[in-house]
């Protein structure tokens, strides 16, 4: 639920119609990043470093309304941006608003991209707005109850990151096939680039030589492999030789900030003790996902970008979960094995290396961009399009990952270190 704040406590420096009086270096574009929850902060990071060094450009941030909203305060106040109330930032005029999530973005008066905040598109979510029952199911972010308001369609631009989700988004909401542009997938492109760097995220986890590391990765939910129970992560603790193996679990966002850091770790800290690293939700979890030896996930998008590693792929949490049959994590659900509650943990890690098929993972990794290590060249095309300016000489780049961050069970306060972009 938002919070409506007095005028009387709006930012006026640089937004106000006399910013030349008051504003160091004047500026020809405003852009509003609008971030409705932590991941979609982060996600949304990937674009607006495009951005970086063109002092042409102003940008600003908000708080979109979400119930995932808890820890996106915290997120923004680490970046050290410019942040506007929503009750401000509805009622200003920008050149351009960036989005990784829906909510409240019909009241911008505001141009808007919108962009996945995962892996493509995925999973089902029901027709209709909040108190409103149907039977119709849509895929999230393609559907026309996400992306159509009052027989207006919203975004501007609607990024997709492979060509196949344009025959989805067609069946889906037909009407915004002309505003969707395919430009990739920037953590796509960046697990590509740190792939020959393995050792080092293999160290940063505490990793030894000759030990494999299995990354247990949960989404948020009561669907997902922690919401099903703790049964796994406490099997693998207790199962795996700690000689052998060294068990990672990487949660998403959405965990941390529904239930509080300090309860995550409380509720962990017996596993902890015994051996458990749980990975940073303000680090870049790519570069753990690199590091495995196996992955053990659910239906979240960390899960799926796990087949572009070669690690074997092994599924927990609910099986008839909300997925989207044509989507590719559908499919990588299809084969991947899934872990049986009445056999030994080891055995069944042991089978997935040997009967893993590379092919049918490539197949499954090749559907989620279809434009391989270009996300961010296309990306900054499409935001100077829609700024009207012309974009830098400089290349854009892919940086591998920084190092995964872990967090301290015994400190106080805190999951790690605050949200920074190395």
């Amino acid at each position: 639920m938002s919070v409506t704040v007095p005028e009387s406590q709006w930012r006026h420096v640089p937004v106000r119609p006399d910013v030349e009086r008051w504003a160091t270096r004047r500026t020809r574009r405003r852009v509003l990043v609008v971030v409705h929850t932590m991941i979609a902060g982060q996600r949304l990071l990937d674009t607006i470093r495009l951005l970086e060094g063109d002092v042409r450009v102003q940008v600003f941030f908000t708080q979109a309304p979400d119930v995932f909203g808890n820890g996106v305060a915290e997120f923004l106040d680490g970046l050290g941006g410019l942040v506007l109330p929503w009750s401000q930032a509805v009622q200003t005029v920008f050149d351009l608003a960036l989005a990784a999530g829906h909510g409240g973005l019909h009241e911008l008066p505001t141009p808007v991209i919108v962009l996945p905040h995962g892996a493509g598109h995925n999973k089902l979510a029901p027709a209709g707005r909040p108190g409103r029952t149907v039977a119709q199911r849509g895929v999230y972010g393609l559907s026309r109850q996400r992306l159509v308001r009052d027989g207006a369609l919203v975004p501007e631009v609607i990024v997709l990151a492979h060509h196949e989700e344009l025959t989805r988004l067609g069946r889906e909401c037909p009407e915004a096939l002309p505003v969707a542009e395919v430009v990739g997938d920037p953590c796509f492109d960046r697990i590509v680039t740190s792939l020959p760097s393995r050792a080092l995220y293999r160290d940063a986890l505490s990793a030894r030589a000759g030990q494999r590391l299995v990354l247990v990765c949960s989404t948020w939910g009561p669907d997902s492999l922690l919401g099903q129970g703790w049964e796994i992560l406490e099997r693998l603790v207790d199962e795996l030789p700690r000689d052998e193996f060294r068990i990672a679990a990487l949660l998403h966002p959405h965990v941390w900030n529904a239930h509080g850091a300090w309860q995550v770790r409380a509720w962990l800290a017996g596993l902890g003790r015994s051996g458990l690293t749980l990975v940073s939700p303000y680090g870049d979890w790519t570069g753990a996902l690199v590091a495995a030896d196996y992955i053990v996930g659910d239906h979240g998008s960390v899960t799926l970008y796990g087949a572009m590693t070669g690690a074997p792929v092994l599924m927990a949490g609910r099986s008839d979960a909300d997925v989207d049959p044509g989507s590719p994590l559908a499919e990588l659900m299809s084969f991947a094995p899934r872990l049986r509650p009445d056999r030994p943990l080891r055995a069944q890690l042991k089978r997935s290396s040997a009967t893993c098929r590379p092919q049918r993972y490539e197949k499954v990794a090749s559907r989620i961009s279809s434009e391989p290590g270009r996300f961010s060249r296309k990306m900054r095309a499409l935001l100077y399009r829609k700024l009207r300016l012309r974009a830098p000489v400089s290349r854009t780049t892919t940086e591998p990952a920084p190092l995964p961050a872990t967090v301290p069970y015994d400190e106080p306060g805190g999951v790690g270190v605050p949200w920074r972009r190395t």
